[in-house]
């Protein structure tokens, strides 16, 4: 890597972008106005591009947890199959880690490499923060992924999942089918109540539930475990003999929780999951599974990680957006599946 391409990127990724949240992540596409045929009707605006075409080589480094469940598995295998749309996109892809300071090395490793580009997924946003400092200041851009880092100097852009508005979601789900009995029982099972994202989960499902007049009777939390989640779902059970609606804050835990219901032979209440797994989707399809919806919590975001640090290194801008650039900050929209729309879903889902 040239002297002067290092002191040109250094110049761009460090530059004030304004922030931007979206629903969802556009197609990758420039704002280059399409050239129109007159056909005398008046034609829907397209937005037309050349970001796809192959483009000088650009090597990003990619760094997740180890996939020891399956939402975090899918995050790595759909950044892998993202960077191999791209013939100009070399992916060097660290293994998976939840040793903090393994994570801290390999991102030394992608710094002193001259990466062009870092996609991180951190175990802990905290404890990664100064060493993505660290290569943004070499002059790398660093798309941050999921968990964010403690300070705004650590990324050039980042993409999120919305953990409140899952809960929002759920909560919503369940007032639109309980809304009308004040005295419905509802329970939550959470994930791991010292997480942020836990906690984001839970005041949004609580704020949802208190626009319909309901609240949370029940709560437990679990670990995103298959066993955390059996033995908190067995415990709620137990402590609760009457459940009119679930939300199981995560699908991969929700396998144990599914077992627990199965062991205590409660089928009275109906069951809301959380993130979005196929399993979750296949029981939603089985008209006697008490499970109804699943609200998505995208494993695609490493994969639009690399779609945007693919374009920061190319100096491009994103499709659709009247501004130049790409956003700091994309977060993206978690929607409710039910047995009405499964079918838009299932075919991408992960398996827990």
């Amino acid at each position: 890597m040239s002297t002067t391409r290092t002191t040109r990127r250094r110049g761009r990724v460090l530059a004030p972008v304004a922030v931007l949240s979206v629903a969802f992540l556009a197609a990758c596409t420039s704002n280059a106005p399409a050239e129109e045929e007159d056909t005398g009707a008046e034609a829907a605006p397209v937005a037309v591009s050349d970001n796809d075409e192959a483009g000088e080589t650009v090597v990003i480094g990619f760094s997740a947890p180890a996939a020891d469940h399956g939402w975090m598995g899918a995050i790595t295998s759909a950044a892998q199959k993202e960077a191999e749309n791209y013939e100009d996109v070399e992916l060097r892809v660290a293994e998976g880690t939840n040793d903090v300071n393994v994570q801290i090395s390999q991102i030394e490793g992608f710094i002193n490499d001259g990466v062009d580009a870092i996609v991180l997924l951190p175990f802990d946003g905290g404890a990664l923060t100064d060493v993505a400092t660290k290569a943004m200041e070499a002059g790398i851009p660093v798309i941050n992924v999921d968990r964010e880092f403690s300070s705004p100097f650590a990324s050039r852009a980042t993409v999120l999942g919305d953990n409140y508005g899952m809960g929002v979601s759920a909560g919503t789900y369940i007032c639109e089918r309980l809304g009308d009995n004040p005295d419905a029982v509802v329970a939550e099972i959470a994930g791991i109540d010292s997480l942020p994202l836990t906690q984001d989960r839970s005041q949004g499902f609580a704020d949802a539930l208190d626009d319909c007049g309901l609240d949370v009777d029940n709560r437990v939390a679990a670990d995103f475990t298959v066993q955390g989640g059996e033995q908190a779902a067995a415990n709620l059970l137990q402590a609760a003999p009457q459940i009119d609606a679930i939300w199981n804050h995560d699908d991969d835990q929700g396998v144990g929780v599914l077992a627990a219901i199965e062991n205590a032979g409660r089928d009275e209440f109906f069951l809301v999951g959380g993130a979005g797994s196929a399993n979750m989707m296949r029981e939603i399809q089985d008209d006697a599974s008490v499970v109804e919806a699943t609200v998505i919590y995208p494993s695609t975001q490493a994969a639009d990680g690399i779609k945007l640090a693919r374009l920061v290194a190319h100096e491009k801008s994103l499709s659709d957006l009247a501004s130049s650039g790409v956003p700091r900050t994309v977060q993206l929209f978690a929607p409710v599946v039910t047995a009405d729309n499964v079918d838009q879903y299932i075919d991408s889902a992960f398996e827990s």
